[in-house]
């Protein structure tokens, strides 16, 4: 498994914490640190098993409010660290 820490901008969570597979095709969990404990438990359950791309694609853009993001914009672009970094 491999594990990713990102620390996300212009929303309320503090840090969301991302495990991958070994080869990171797959999400094995996401963990949020402050936000909206529910909402952000349920988008952890939601994507677990799917690929880091699919959700990526799926969230991006998503806004919370007058916010130009959300938390689950920033789980986009933590996935999408996070297999750049693999791949590197």
């Amino acid at each position: 498994m491999k594990h990713f820490d990102y620390t996300p901008r212009g929303v309320c969570s503090r840090a969301i914490h991302i495990d991958l597979s070994d080869d990171g095709k797959v999400i094995e969990s996401v963990s949020f640190d402050g936000g909206c404990n529910g909402n952000l438990k349920a988008i952890g359950k939601l994507v677990k098993g799917h690929s880091p791309e699919e959700v990526a694609g799926i969230l991006a853009g998503n806004t919370c409010g007058p916010r130009q993001t959300s938390c689950a914009d920033q789980l986009s672009r933590a996935l999408t660290e996070a297999t750049a970094a693999l791949q590197a």
